[in-house]
């Protein structure tokens, strides 16, 4: 089960590495540890049938598994996911998180800096396999000026390249939310547009999202963890809305000492809003207060645009697709082949049509 006080944020915790065959050329440091940190988990894999055929195993394990093998079967034949070996196997990785990723902004700016790959294309961030890595990595960012955030991440996609595996630390979430996050790195297989972290992000947690809706339902447990997922929605709109603030702020000609004074002001306000959030509408739930409790600043920020900017938009073209997994999958394809003016402005039009529901 999740633990009761690691909730920085679902959000944080889910982002695509670029190891895809990560092929070092001049011996740099950075491609080297990402292969060698997924070849190493690539080692620790074992088919899921076999863990639960073992009853030396834990019954516990075997019951976490069984139930994700049921998740993934439903990804498959329901919402039109890859069928193929991802998540089919299990991999005990003995640390909390499979990397930790670090965001970087400049000291005025919510646009994050980003890092370009083979594949992949230009992401928002670089993912370590070693905490101490990443560590190290945020310090040399700081004293470059910038503002840092690392973030630990319990599951990524190789797009397919590989068969990626269940890992222990996905299990550390409930079955609802392991669900959901299968649910979200089989989508990154089915569509991955290289260089558009958002629309690449905001459309697999679409996936997850309605995804998970219909499984439950399935299930009969419609309605299970509405109260959580709404609690969330709200939170990511204040942090939106906090992010396009200083958006705006940064963006007038103001001078230094102005615009760090706006910043400082803003974060304050930010702190100041939860708060009432928490405490007159959500009766006391302290979930997020560690995520607050931490030094915040514009990189803190970053995965919640990455992740939940175009949903609505995905949301739209759901409906406008009349349910329909296959056809929604389809049109996204289509608009992920849009020169990328055109389909920004398409996916604000969806954005716009779904608001208004």
């Amino acid at each position: 089960m999740k633990k009761p006080n690691a909730a920085l944020i679902d959000t944080c915790r889910r982002a695509w590495v670029p190891v895809l065959l990560a092929v070092c050329l001049g011996g740099c440091s950075y491609y080297t540890q990402l292969a060698q940190g997924h070849l190493q988990l690539l080692r620790q894999r074992e088919p899921v049938a076999r863990v639960l055929a073992d009853e030396a195993r834990s019954p516990e394990l075997r019951q976490r598994l069984a139930q994700a093998q049921q998740a993934r079967g439903f990804a498959s034949a329901t919402l039109k996911l890859p069928d193929n070996g991802s998540y089919r196997s299990y991999a005990d990785i003995g640390r909390p998180f499979v990397v930790w990723n670090v965001f970087a902004t400049e000291p005025h700016s919510v646009e994050a800096l980003q890092h370009c790959f083979p594949i992949a294309g230009c992401v928002a961030y670089r993912g370590y396999y070693r905490e101490a890595d990443a560590r190290a990595a945020a310090a040399r960012l700081r004293l470059e000026g910038k503002d840092v955030q690392v973030a630990g991440v319990d599951a990524y996609s190789t797009l397919g390249w590989f068969d990626d595996p269940l890992l222990s630390a996905m299990l550390r979430r409930d079955d609802e939310q392991l669900a959901g996050l299968i649910f979200h790195e089989l989508a990154h297989q089915r569509l991955y547009l290289a260089g558009d972290s958002q629309f690449s992000e905001s459309y697999a947690s679409f996936v997850e999202r309605e995804g998970l809706r219909q499984w439950q339902r399935q299930r009969g447990l419609a309605g299970h963890d509405a109260e959580r997922q709404a609690r969330h929605r709200e939170l990511v709109q204040l942090l939106l809305a906090a992010r396009e603030r200083l958006r705006e702020g940064y963006a007038r000609e103001l001078p230094a000492a102005d615009r760090a004074a706006l910043k400082q002001a803003e974060f304050s306000r930010l702190r100041r809003d939860y708060r009432a959030l928490r405490d007159r509408r959500w009766g006391g739930d302290r979930r997020f207060d560690r995520f607050f409790a931490q030094p915040l600043n514009n990189a803190s920020l970053v995965p919640f645009g990455l992740y939940d900017g175009w949903v609505p938009a995905f949301a739209a073209l759901y409906r406008q697709s009349g349910g329909d997994w296959a056809a929604f999958h389809q049109a996204a394809a289509e608009l992920a082949r849009l020169p990328a003016d055109a389909r920004n402005r398409r996916l604000a039009r969806l954005a716009a049509s779904q608001a208004q529901r």
